[in-house]
């Protein structure tokens, strides 16, 4: 089959806010394989390192199947995108035509193997690595789904949940993309772990890699649906990577399915956005107990507010 690759190149000066702006375009038109190459400082030690050399022109690049509809969908894109331009960022898309193969494996030799924390190492299914005895070592193939787990906000989520994950824990991972918070949730003692995501194809790909990772179908469940769409929990801990957008229109649904003894761990918020996350929590009962920035990224620790 073949696809159309749509590539962004951008210019802005806060490039941040430029790459969540055209993230989300892409999202919300359901692009796939998703990759943001900006530049990156390196971050505190203990984080995954920036795998990627740093891009002369920043761009973001996503696939969509080449069938009649497509051409509909990039001039949505370049609308969108052309809408920018009142915050000051410029974007030039450009169009090519790819094989599956092309660009489902090409990005593969930038991803090398890479400690997350002290304890956790990302390793890439086609990379050796010889692990310490006290090492969790998630071994991650990504495939179609966005994400390899070296990214900030996916950096710092593992961090809390390595920090606040207490053994036996239920474990509830919305949109779960290659399922790497589910492995690293399992691998440091949850009980059962779920993931959920509206992407058929991340499904699969998350369940390829908790095969991968030893994770037993008995120990797992993966729903390709909305939140809303499942039971009402509650779970102890829930990990919700996304954008501070989504997060604030799913709150409702999230708080429903906690207990004031669950921790919610909110990443892929850039700080321009902070404020409307921590407003919404306010609405819903819930405060922060604790938080790490990375570059321009936020990641929260939330819980119920207890009345005393």
């Amino acid at each position: 089959m073949k696809f159309k690759k749509v590539i962004a190149r951008f210019y802005a000066d806060n490039i941040d806010l430029a790459e969540e702006l055209i993230c989300n375009i892409f999202f919300s038109l359901n692009l796939k394989g998703v990759v943001c190459d900006v530049p990156l400082e390196e971050p505190d030690e203990g984080f995954g390192t920036n795998t990627l050399p740093k891009p002369e022109i920043c761009s973001i690049t996503g696939f969509l199947p080449l069938i009649d509809s497509s051409d509909i969908m990039v001039e949505n894109i370049r609308k969108k995108t052309a809408d920018l331009s009142h915050l000051d960022i410029k974007v030039d898309l450009q169009i090519e035509i790819v094989d599956e193969q092309d660009w489902a494996h090409a990005w593969k030799t930038y991803f090398e193997v890479t400690p997350i924390t002290d304890r956790i190492t990302i390793k890439p299914a086609w990379k050796d690595h010889a692990s310490r005895e006290d090492e969790i070592v998630i071994h991650l193939d990504p495939g179609m789904a966005f994400g390899t787990g070296t990214h900030p906000t996916t950096a710092m989520c593992i961090q809390l949940i390595e920090k606040f994950l207490e053994p036996g824990s239920s474990f509830l991972d919305v949109g779960t993309g290659s399922g790497i918070l589910m492995i690293a949730a399992a691998g440091l003692g949850a009980g059962q772990v779920t993931g959920i995501d509206t992407d058929e194809v991340a499904i699969d790909v998350a369940k390829k890699n908790l095969d991968k990772n030893n994770i037993g179908p008995e120990n797992y469940d993966l729903l390709c649906t909305t939140l809303d769409k499942i039971g009402p929990g509650p779970w102890r801990f829930i990990a919700v990577n996304i954008i501070a957008q989504v997060i604030v229109t799913l709150l409702p649904e999230i708080s429903k399915r906690m207990t004031k003894k669950t921790i919610l761990v909110l990443s892929g918020i850039i700080r321009e956005r902070q404020n409307d996350v921590l407003s919404a929590l306010k609405v819903h009962n819930l405060v922060v107990v604790h938080e790490e920035y990375m570059d321009e990224w936020v990641c929260l620790a939330v819980k119920k507010k207890t009345n005393k």
